[in-house]
């Protein structure tokens, strides 16, 4: 019989409520006591989701008390650093939301507490954990379509009820997609972009040049124009091209090494890859789709066989060190 991964919970709010529980419940956890600055609300959250867990409205009492696998933190940006700290020098395995420090300097910090007491710290990135860029790696990973050569991306979603400056955008939101970019394409070493921006509407173009040659054009954009959040990752490859649309459509396209006219028969060959959907699914589809489920999973595994997560605490150094060449390069741009 398998025993449950028993975690613990540092906030319960929105995200928290709708993503991270429901995601953690159907990876299988015990969720074995909930912490907020409400004794009331820890209670609400753990009759939520079904849990006989003690509530609470410290969590430094928690992290006393409770025996756990590991802890989950979904606090507030500004205090997800002190948090997992705190976590780290309790000796308890840690699972943070993004972002994990503000910058480089800070998410080396926690990385450096990691090691040294020797705990699982694992970020929240779960487009890692999404079906359709674990496939898109497996592609790049095993080259049967040739060597990955360059690529286009596009991240745009109406963040302006929660950034208000380019700064807040890059580290709350786009950070998702730079640290995709690493996760597919390995360490970028050329970076170049500008940006045209007024107020708290964002929007920034780069290009990209990583270690292993691929070359690559981002599109990251903050704006009430994009109320319909939408996402692409298309790869250009030496014997064809994968396309990633909106989180749940893969199409991969198989060029022909015929040398005859291809338009003549039928010769090209498109591969699409999407998960199904019925009443059945539910929102649990969203879940399994977007990241969240694969990432509480990963965590969860982790946690219970001492592994270093794939996103890892100090991994996260270098996706907050490309946040802020970003930032720098486009401010710069901006100034010249």
């Amino acid at each position: 019989m398998t025993t449950k991964t028993k975690l613990c919970f540092i906030g319960a709010g929105f995200h928290a409520q709708t993503n991270i529980f429901p995601a953690a419940v159907e990876a299988g956890a015990e969720i074995k006591a909930i912490a907020t600055r409400n004794l009331e609300r820890s209670k609400a959250a753990l009759l939520k989701f079904g849990s006989t867990g003690t509530p609470y409205d410290s969590y430094e009492q928690m992290l006393k008390e409770e025996e756990c696998d590991g802890v989950v933190v979904v606090a507030q940006p500004a205090d997800q650093m002190r948090l997992a700290m705190e976590c780290i020098r309790a000796g308890k395995n840690v699972y943070v939301d993004k972002p994990l420090g503000w910058n480089a300097v800070e998410a080396s910090e926690v990385a450096k507490a990691a090691k040294e007491t020797g705990v699982v710290a694992m970020v929240g990135f779960m487009k890692r954990y999404a079906p359709i860029y674990m496939k898109l790696k497996e592609l790049i990973n095993d080259e049967k379509l040739g060597a990955a050569r360059s690529f286009e991306a596009r991240f745009a979603v109406d963040s302006t009820p929660f950034c208000k400056t380019e700064d807040e955008f890059m580290k709350l939101v786009a950070i998702h997609f730079v640290d995709l970019i690493r996760f597919l394409f390995g360490e970028v070493v050329q970076v170049s972009g500008f940006s045209n921006n007024r107020s708290e509407h964002i929007s920034q173009t780069l290009s990209v040049k990583c270690a292993n040659g691929v070359v690559g054009s981002v599109f990251f954009s903050g704006m009430t124009a994009w109320t319909r959040e939408s996402e692409r990752m298309m790869v250009t490859f030496d014997h064809g091209f994968a396309s990633a649309e909106e989180v749940n459509t893969l199409v991969v396209h198989h060029s022909s090494s015929t040398l005859e006219k291809t338009w003549q028969f039928l010769g090209e060959q498109d591969y699409v890859y999407s998960p199904s959907a019925s009443a059945m699914s539910g929102a649990y589809r969203d879940l399994y789709v977007r990241g969240f489920v694969g990432e509480m999973a990963h965590f969860m595994e982790c946690c219970q066989k001492g592994q270093t997560p794939v996103s890892s605490a100090e991994d996260n150094i270098g996706t907050m060190e490309l946040c802020d060449r970003i930032l720098s390069v486009i401010q710069t741009s901006t100034r010249d």
